[in-house]
């Protein structure tokens, strides 16, 4: 008999193995004939040998056959057994599939913040939460599955990030164009509610994929910002508008001063010029503050203008540490500078770019105690693609300018570094040994350096001091 052709299928005795038998039965059958006509002795040998040796022939056959049908039947007892262990193990993966479903709709009907839409690759709805229902006044079954999402967008908005397209695929695609290309997209949308309010929501938009892999559809997750985004504006406007109306009449306070102090024909008394020295200081510091709200106000609105021109970089520096010079001197506090003697030339705003350095040199020199050490660096490197620095020119490498001020201070907590550059934040430290400012110098540096294409990292340990590096690209 030959060899299975699988492992799980023996093949049956083929027709001419059927036909080889019937021949050795007829041998056989032959010679018992032969053998029961008493023939001479020779004769009768020859059919008792050839009885014998179809006889075995057909035992040997028959074995074989038994073992394959043993075999058979123990493949078919495997067959079962298996058949059994995928069916348990197919209804343990639809009870797990059917538990995580129910999961996933726990935990998104348990949502009602935000909204939660899910559609399928053209925009058709399938999925609407809790959320969606409070936020767009609509019940689940009057959604899904029978309208696209664009029906809740501005039009205008959709229409605007179309451009020439038309129709609810083109504005699909607008919608959609940014998780597309980036594998996810957040930012602001106006939702129409079914009452006819517009609700400006902060929409996360991802890809939505099956259990192979494949495209499915795309997920939309919205928090409610219409008060938000109100609040921030009027926030805005309150501090343009309040930042115009002090610039005046402080400006007049600083001219008078000004007038009264340098008039040659009537001298001041020395405690009367004391005060009025005070005065003016106070003055010109709540100038620099009302400076500061403003330019914050123009970054937050996106005004803020640079005027570029080649800028030496180590004039900068040894500026900044000029400024500071006197009230370093005045806490104890000792700062050292080190530029390249060749100086250093970048593009960039000179006037911004030193407002930037002035702010760092200066919160340095704040949060360094008596006998600190507060250092000014200037110095060329060159950044990878993945943005990291190195001393080492190399294929690919772009020069940069690295611009850092440490010192010996008290340091910012590690769970507040982020926060930093945050207007109006102030770290705990700065709170607790009393050092003044209203958190608006590192919103500006920030600002500044962004505007400039280039980065601002901290680096900084509680009780040990702190480092902030500028990077900019030359």
């Amino acid at each position: 008999m030959t060899a299975p052709a699988h492992p799980m299928q023996v093949q049956p005795v083929p027709a001419p193995g059927r036909a080889v038998s019937t021949a050795l039965a007829g041998v056989a059958l032959a010679g018992v004939v032969v053998l029961l006509g008493r023939p001479p002795l020779a004769p009768a040998v020859l059919a008792a040998v050839a009885v014998l040796a179809a006889t075995g022939e057909l035992a040997r056959r028959l074995h074989r056959l038994l073992t394959a049908a043993e075999e058979l039947e123990a493949q078919r007892r495997d067959l079962v057994t298996r058949g059994r262990s995928t069916a348990e193990d197919l209804e343990v993966a639809t009870r797990m599939m059917r538990a995580r479903a129910q999961t996933m709709t726990s935990v998104i009907d348990a949502v009602t913040e935000q909204s939660i839409i899910g559609t399928d690759r053209d925009g058709l709805v399938r999925v609407w939460n809790p959320g969606a229902e409070r936020m767009l006044g609509l019940p689940r079954a009057d959604v899904v599955r029978l309208r696209p999402i664009t029906d809740f967008h501005a039009l205008e908005e959709l229409d605007a990030e179309a451009g020439t397209g038309e129709g609810s695929a083109a504005r699909f695609a607008a919608l959609v164009r940014g998780a597309r290309e980036r594998g996810s997209d957040v930012r602001d949308w106006t939702y129409l509610t079914a009452d006819g309010r517009r609700l400006t929501v902060s929409v996360a938009i991802t890809p939505r994929t099956d259990d192979e892999g494949e495209m499915a559809g795309w997920n939309f997750v919205g928090t409610d910002m219409t008060e938000v985004r109100a609040t921030e504006r009027l926030k805005d406007q309150f501090v343009s508008l309040i930042s115009h109306e002090l610039r005046t009449p402080l400006a007049s306070v600083l001219g008078y001063l000004e007038l009264v102090m340098d008039d040659e024909e009537q001298p001041l008394p020395a405690d009367h010029r004391q005060y009025l020295g005070i005065v003016e200081r106070n003055a010109q510091r709540l100038l620099r503050l009302v400076g500061d709200l403003l330019f914050t106000a123009q970054v937050d609105a996106g005004r803020l203008t640079l005027t570029p021109e080649d800028v030496d970089l180590a004039t900068i520096v040894r500026a900044a540490e000029d400024t500071a010079r006197v009230t370093a001197a005045a806490r104890g506090v000792d700062v050292a500078v080190e530029v390249p003697a060749g100086g250093l030339v970048a593009r960039g705003d000179a006037l911004r770019l030193g407002q930037a350095c002035d702010n760092l040199v200066s919160n340095a020199v704040k949060f360094t105690p008596s006998g600190g050490r507060v250092t000014l660096r200037l110095r060329r490197a060159w950044r990878d693609a993945d943005g990291t620095t190195t001393d080492v020119a190399g294929l690919g490498r772009a020069p940069v300018a690295l611009l850092s001020v440490s010192d010996t201070g008290v340091g910012i907590p590690s769970g507040e570094q982020g926060q930093l550059f945050t207007s109006f934040f102030r770290a705990s430290t700065a709170r607790r040994n009393a050092v003044p400012g209203v958190g608006l110098g590192l919103t500006i540096t920030k600002a500044i350096t962004t505007a400039h294409g280039g980065t601002l990292d901290v680096e900084s340990a509680e009780g040990r001091g702190t480092t902030f590096t500028l990077t900019l690209p030359l």
